[in-house]
C-alpha cells in the first residue's frame, strides 16, 4: 500500500505573489518573502480538507481581494487622515476620496455577490469576507448543521462563473 505525502499547511510565498508555484519543485525563496498558514481562513480550511475544489477556493479567494481592495471592511481604530476642508459653515466636506482601483473593485465585488443570486450573498460574506467559521456563520442564519457547506458550494461556483475562474 502505497501512502501519499500529507498536504502542507505552511507554504512560503514571495511578497505580491498569490499562489505557490505549480511546477511542484523546490525554488530557493525570492528575496522577500512571507510564510503563509493555508489554513487560517475558513475557507482555506475547507479547501485543506477537500469540502470544496480549486476552482472554488481561488474564487472566494478573488472575491475576498475584491473585499479588501475596496476597503469595505468596517474601521478598527482612528483614521489619521487630514480632516477634509470645508467651504463654508456647514462642517467638513462630504464622502470620502476613493481611488479607481477602490472603485473597481468595489464594483466587482457587488457584481459578484449579485451573480451568486439570492440567499447566497449572507454565507459568501460570512465564510470569505468576514472569516466567520461554517458553524458560527450557521448558527447566525439559523440553519441546520452541515447546511452551509451545500450552500456555500453552489455560491463559490456561481462566483467562480462571474470571475472566469476555471
Amino acid at each position: 500500500m502505497r501512502r501519499t505525502k500529507p498536504a502542507r499547511l505552511l507554504d512560503e510565498r514571495g511578497i505580491g505573489q498569490s499562489e505557490p508555484s505549480r511546477a511542484g519543485r523546490l525554488t530557493p525563496p525570492p528575496v522577500r518573502s512571507v510564510t503563509v498558514n493555508i489554513t487560517e481562513s475558513p475557507l482555506g480550511w475547507l479547501r485543506v480538507r477537500g469540502f470544496i475544489t480549486q476552482r472554488q477556493f481561488d474564487a472566494g479567494e478573488r472575491l475576498r481581494a475584491d473585499w479588501e481592495r475596496a476597503q469595505l471592511a468596517p474601521r478598527v481604530t482612528m483614521a489619521w487622515d487630514a480632516a477634509p476642508v470645508a467651504r463654508g459653515r456647514g462642517g467638513s466636506a462630504t464622502g470620502a476620496d476613493l481611488n479607481s482601483a477602490q472603485l473597481d473593485a468595489r464594483r466587482r465585488f457587488d457584481h459578484a455577490i449579485d451573480s451568486a443570486g439570492p440567499g447566497l450573498a449572507d454565507i459568501l460574506w460570512r465564510i470569505v469576507c468576514a472569516g466567520e467559521g461554517m458553524r458560527d456563520a450557521e448558527t447566525a442564519l439559523g440553519w441546520p448543521a452541515r447546511a452551509g457547506k451545500l450552500v456555500l458550494t453552489f455560491a463559490l461556483d456561481r462566483v467562480a462563473d462571474y470571475y472566469r475562474v476555471r
